[in-house]
């Protein structure tokens, strides 16, 4: 290395990456770019996913539960956390429509009754 050349010190590369990162959220921010929902009532809860079990067929899954339980609101499966019970939202399938928690009965109406609107007051 020639003495030209310019050292930089691990401070300062940490310092201008801090610097950078602020800079970068501050300028997203300013131009609207981070979206702050206002209206939590439609925020997701988590995604989801399915895994078809077949007879006889294995499957991997984690080894820790998760922390979050289901409940049965109106007919409808609800997602809830198990650290406040009172933040849980219902299970839609990709065009939105509620996940039934109870089969239908074949002699009984063929259109489910719609799920009362979840307040955090309950």
């Amino acid at each position: 290395m020639s003495q030209n050349e310019a050292r930089y010190t691990v401070r300062s590369l940490i310092m201008t990456a801090v610097v950078a990162v602020i800079g970068t959220v501050l300028v997203l921010e300013v131009s609207g770019k981070i979206d702050h929902p206002v209206n939590k009532d439609h925020v997701p809860v988590g995604d989801f996913n399915a895994i078809h079990i077949t007879e006889g067929e294995t499957f991997r899954m984690s080894p820790k539960a998760s922390e979050l339980h289901a409940v049965c609101e109106n007919g409808y499966l609800a997602i809830a956390a198990d650290v406040d019970p009172a933040f849980r939202g219902i299970l839609v399938d990709y065009k939105n429509r509620g996940v039934r928690c109870r089969r239908p009965s074949p002699t009984g109406p063929s259109v489910p009754r719609q799920p009362e609107r979840l307040d955090s007051n309950e």
